[in-house]
């Protein structure tokens, strides 16, 4: 039986970081293995104690090897939206991502765009995501089984909307809840899908839609649910009109029964007090999107009133708000949101969360986001010598800190070497 050996600098984290100096929160060997046999990870630790004469011996030194990165809020249907205009998130809804999300009622096109997604996920080194997909089941269809293809860890779901958005992305109640249903019994556990249920955002559910998620939640209640919350001010003033009886936008999802450990909630900006207590105590996730809060312009994320309050926290890209399907160019732009509101993003705890971080908060941190035995051989090879001022400023790092700052301000596609998922070299599988 084949056994792939991958030589190179091994990183992974054990917990999260306290600092920047926190050497116990990970483990680093510098010359190190990790031996790989049927997509699992059999042994990890020095390249002098590894089990080498049995296997296929790939040399990945001088660059480290890390857990595949985690992106915890993305949309597979808005490829096409990136770099948009627009002046704030209720107009480059109508202005773009309706009209594109529109086109995913053509299998053809949802199957093209999968396949292309999967590529920019691998060029990018992020080996797991959760996914919103469009309101067609079709679209749900062409994106597990472009990710079975590739044997990815995946989270996914049809959004749920049946109200202020176009005719052709609305659903009724009752469609909503039918569909999801075939789709979570069709993917949900088939090989390594993960269905989330999906109201897009209380905007685009009524309470009779949001009364189906709830059922759906109780149904199944090992799926996954993703949703929006408090991303832009017009938006919770909007939410609110439609929920008047409801105390405020987080109350939307508290009344449905939708909060809990497996409810990602995209955005969490400007919450009030209730609303981060609630968070807290349901033990819901809060997904930093720091890019597109950016280019949307909606607001600066306040990590650390949600850490004090211990409110579970995710980042991700949120493309096609999100300019970038990087997780080290979110974590440059998180860096930065949190410079303006002055706070610290330190390197060893952007890398933790872009990995073991995100895989805890979506409760996998038992398959993906270490590399312990028996953990999916989902491996991201990063190179912080990858363009020549990057080579330029590794001439002067002293640090493991100050390598992985490198990677995280100026790194990008080009510092990922190599993708493996499941074991499996896919980046270099990948057209030019």
């Amino acid at each position: 039986m084949t056994r792939t050996l991958l030589r190179g600098r091994v990183l992974e984290f054990v917990a999260e970081p306290q600092g920047p100096d926190d050497q116990a929160s990970y483990r680093l060997i510098e010359d190190g293995a990790i031996l790989i046999e049927n997509g699992r990870i059999v042994q990890t630790g020095p390249f002098s104690t590894a089990l080498a004469e049995s296997a296929e011996v790939i040399d990945h030194r001088p660059h480290l090897l890390l857990p595949g990165f985690i992106d915890a809020h993305i949309h597979f249907p808005q490829m096409q939206v990136i770099g948009s205009y627009a002046a704030a998130l209720l107009e480059w809804l109508e202005k773009y991502t309706f009209i594109a999300e529109q086109r995913f009622a053509d299998p053809e096109h949802a199957e093209r765009i999968a396949s292309r997604f999967f590529d920019e996920l691998i060029r990018h080194g992020t080996t797991t995501a959760a996914a919103y997909c469009s309101v067609h089941p079709q679209s749900v269809d062409a994106f597990f089984s472009e990710a079975g293809k590739r044997n990815m860890a995946m989270i996914g779901g049809k959004v749920m909307m049946d109200r202020n958005a176009p005719e052709a992305l609305r659903d009724t109640p009752q469609t909503g809840f039918d569909d999801t249903v075939r789709l979570i019994e069709a993917w949900h556990g088939r090989g390594r899908a993960h269905y989330a249920i999906t109201p897009r955002f209380a905007i685009t559910s009524s309470p009779e839609q949001m009364e189906m998620a709830q059922a759906l939640a109780q149904s199944y209640p090992d799926c996954h649910i993703q949703t929006h919350l408090s991303e832009n001010l017009d938006e919770i003033a909007f939410a609110r009109s439609l929920y008047p009886n409801l105390r405020d936008y987080t109350g939307i999802y508290e009344h449905y029964g939708l909060l809990g450990p497996k409810t990602l909630l995209g955005h969490a900006i400007h919450l009030s007090e209730r609303e981060v207590s609630l968070l807290a105590e349901t033990r819901s996730v809060a997904v930093f999107c720091p890019t597109s809060n950016l280019f949307i312009g909606s607001g600066l994320f306040d990590l650390d009133r949600l850490r004090r309050a211990d409110v579970r926290i995710a980042v991700a890209t949120d493309v096609g708000g999100g300019t970038s399907y990087s997780m080290l160019r979110t974590l440059d732009e998180g860096y930065k949101v949190l410079q303006l509101r002055g706070q610290r993003l330190d390197p060893l705890r952007s890398i933790y969360m872009a990995t073991l971080g995100n895989a805890r908060a979506l409760g996998l941190e038992d398959e993906i986001g270490t590399l312990r035995a028996g953990s999916a051989a989902d491996i991201v090879v990063l190179d912080a010598r990858a363009t020549p001022q990057m080579d330029l400023r590794m001439e002067t790092v002293e640090t493991l800190a100050e390598e992985l700052f490198l990677l995280q301000t100026c790194g990008d596609d080009r510092a990922v070497r190599e993708t493996y998922v499941a074991g499996r070299p896919l980046k270099g599988m990948l057209a030019p």
